[in-house]
């Protein structure tokens, strides 16, 4: 079955939370948190256009967050970047150097979220629901909060094995 729930073929089944049981135990949240949203991108002083972009946390990379930018084309563009980064930037400004985030509010469109990225390719700006980010990073902390993060990663012992392999 392919990792990517939204390339898989419709004959194949996706795997999914079972529900019901014992009434007051809680079903454990998902290992994957993932949506598509619209984000505004500048594309000249006053052309603004759209790219839809998916939002994706696994529990497995507890500190990451990955957008990927659907650009029309075969290719995509990620970003990966710390859910902490992301946690800040909806409350004031946060990042430097490639990337940066900050809060804004837009007359048209309300509150919203700019993302400003820097790479040798190019730059670009752009603006997002800031409620619909926060949203979606609520359920990344209901996956895995930021007191499990530490937990879900290699202990020092582990790291040194895998370098002692390298």
């Amino acid at each position: 079955m392919p990792c990517d729930p939204l390339s898989a073929s419709p004959d194949q089944p996706l795997a999914a939370t079972p529900t019901g049981g014992e009434q007051g135990r809680r079903t454990a949240p998902p290992a994957v948190v993932e949506e598509v949203l619209t984000l505004r991108i500048a594309l000249e002083q006053d052309l603004v256009g759209e790219v839809r972009t998916r939002f994706r946390y696994d529990a497995c990379r507890p500190y990451e967050v990955r957008l990927t930018f659907h650009l029309g084309r075969p290719d995509e563009a990620d970003w990966v970047f710390s859910r902490e980064l992301l946690r800040d930037g909806l409350d004031s400004l946060s990042g430097q150097g490639d990337i940066k985030l900050w809060p804004a509010y837009c007359p048209c469109h309300g509150s919203t979220l700019h993302i400003a990225l820097e790479s040798p390719h190019g730059s670009a700006l752009l603006e997002v629901s800031k409620p619909q980010v926060r949203a979606w990073l609520e359920q990344t902390y209901a996956c895995v909060s930021e007191d499990e993060e530490s937990a879900l990663l290699p202990t020092d012992a582990e790291l040194a094995a895998l370098l002692d392999g390298a």
